[in-house]
């Protein structure tokens, strides 16, 4: 009895520092994204041949995605180019096809919306995903500041933006929506809520 007690206090206090690591993981990246206010000025979505790894186009531009790339480098040494791309050459045929594309390239698969929605979900990141019936609903998981949402601009624009702070208004995110990034309440742009992410997960 006493060691079925040790052992259920031990697996507890491991959940419990796990979700602890995962927490702050979220505040980095959410400062790190933060950091990028004022720095990415102008929006860029042109394919650019960049380095591998830690390959980047110019700080001052980038798209959406690059927040996130960006944010999980300075924030937790962590490149999704790199990450993406591996994963990409081993499973291609579990990410989208929407771009008609042969083989892995990382110049920009880890720039995409719906790779980093894959891969994301391929590490037990994802919290949520919108179905027939709740797409376009409010996300219904508690969101926590470093979650990484993903949205449809107009219905059909893949969008991701991470979260920064969470308050009685709702949650804000950090993302670049065409004029650079800029920190907005999400309820000012989320049109078609698509998904819900955690990441690195516990």
């Amino acid at each position: 009895m006493l060691r079925r007690n040790f052992l259920g206090g031990a697996f507890a206090a491991a959940a419990l520092a796990g979700h602890a690591r995962v927490r702050d993981s979220g505040t980095k990246l959410a400062e790190a994204a933060k950091k990028q206010l004022g720095v990415t000025t102008s929006y860029d979505p042109n394919y650019t041949k960049i380095a591998y790894p830690n390959g980047d186009v110019a700080r001052t531009t980038g798209v959406c995605a690059d927040v996130v790339v960006r944010a999980a480098r300075d924030g937790l040494s962590l490149d999704l180019q790199q990450l993406v791309h591996e994963d990409m050459a081993r499973n291609f045929a579990d990410y989208p096809t929407a771009w008609h594309a042969r083989w892995p390239d990382a110049n920009i698969d880890h720039r995409r919306v719906l790779n980093l929605e894959t891969y994301w979900r391929r590490v037990n990141a994802c919290l949520w995903t919108a179905s027939g019936k709740t797409a376009g609903d409010a996300f219904p998981v508690p969101i926590e500041v470093g979650d990484l949402l993903t949205w449809l601009l107009d219905g059909k624009l893949p969008h991701v933006g991470v979260v920064v702070s969470v308050g009685s208004w709702g949650p804000e995110v950090v993302h670049n929506i065409g004029a650079g990034v800029q920190e907005s309440e999400l309820a000012a742009f989320r049109q078609t809520a698509k998904g819900h992410y955690r990441w690195p997960s516990a």
